[in-house]
């Protein structure tokens, strides 16, 4: 299955289900015992700018993913909101799961950690009334070496790592068809790709192994290969451009999500706008080079390309 084949169907897996970008959604406090709240500012400008909020929601509780999206919020967004009026408190998580279940509960007001085939499959089936809300600036999936530094060294019998959950190890699997480490089979739905829809693994005989995404970064010395979010790539202090491959595809660009009741709500609209600020952007490309942005910022940043010749860190390049 060819590059051109796989993005066509992507694209054609998009349109069925109306799915034109990806979308995320929150944390969960009092249910998951490894998410910690962070303290609100101490001093903060909450009680003084109060007419600058929403009078009925004077406190926020963001929940991400630990790492560049928690990073986001303690670096950048926190304090805007607070400025102009909020409390603001964070929720980091080392999960999936937890954060949309937190979100709906009622523990979260708004969270940030994942693309919309995620959220979609996850609120069919836990039957949840969640809905996206703005794009975020988001690292992209990628191969990192193991215990081999290069894509040349593949072997027979090698040893890869993916993230567990379906949506990523289906892109996982995407990115394995891309670089004819395997071939998936023809007319298949790239976003729920699984094992039995590898149609030939005789050419390296791969041996995936499925594990947490929060822990893949800690098992790159036990693998050969290891394909990483890149949430968790750059919290464990890998640089994206180490990346020997990217997924070529922009459709995971990731989106907060809140409660389908509070879509409209002024405090929703707020956050959305400290998210679009320009100070944010500024923030955003200085701090996070070779990610991928936003749609409405009007650019973004391409995927690295494959580098099965060379020994080079893989270079982002701007694209509009």
């Amino acid at each position: 299955m060819k590059l051109t084949d796989i993005s066509r169907q992507l694209a054609t897996a998009f349109a069925a289900v109306g799915v034109s970008s990806l979308v995320l959604v929150g944390c969960n406090n009092s249910s998951a015992p490894e998410a910690n709240k962070e303290a609100v500012t101490e001093g903060s400008t909450a009680q003084t700018a109060a007419s600058d909020i929403d009078p009925e929601h004077t406190k926020i509780v963001i929940g991400t993913t630990e790492g560049d999206f928690a990073d986001m919020v303690r670096n950048q967004v926190k304090a805007s909101l607070e400025e102009q009026g909020y409390e603001v408190e964070l929720v980091p998580f080392t999960d999936y799961v937890r954060p949309n279940l937190a979100l709906a509960e009622g523990d979260l007001d708004i969270n940030i950690f994942q693309h919309k085939p995620y959220l979609d499959t996850f609120k069919k089936e836990n039957n949840l009334d969640l809905v996206e809300v703005f794009q975020v600036p988001t690292a992209p999936l990628g191969i990192y070496s193991g215990k081999k530094s290069t894509l040349d060294d593949v072997y027979k019998g090698m040893s890869v790592s993916a993230p567990n959950d379906p949506s990523n190890f289906a892109r996982a699997l995407v990115m394995m068809d891309d670089l004819g480490w395997i071939t998936l089979k023809d007319n298949i739905d790239p976003l729920t790709a699984s094992k039995t829809d590898i149609a030939d693994n005789s050419k390296y005989d791969i041996d995936i192994i499925e594990l947490e995404a929060a822990q893949l970064p800690r098992a790159r010395d036990e693998v050969d290969f290891a394909v990483i979010n890149g949430n968790y790539a750059t919290d464990a202090g890998i640089e994206l451009t180490e990346a020997l491959f990217q997924e070529p595809s922009f459709a995971y660009v990731n989106w907060s999500a809140v409660k389908s009741a509070d879509a409209g709500k002024k405090w929703v609209e707020d956050v959305t706008n400290a998210y679009n600020s320009e100070a944010f952007k500024k923030y955003a490309h200085n701090t996070f080079p070779g990610y991928k942005y936003p749609k409405i910022w009007g650019g973004n940043t391409a995927p690295a390309t494959e580098t099965t010749a060379s020994t080079a860190p893989v270079e982002a390049e701007a694209a509009q």
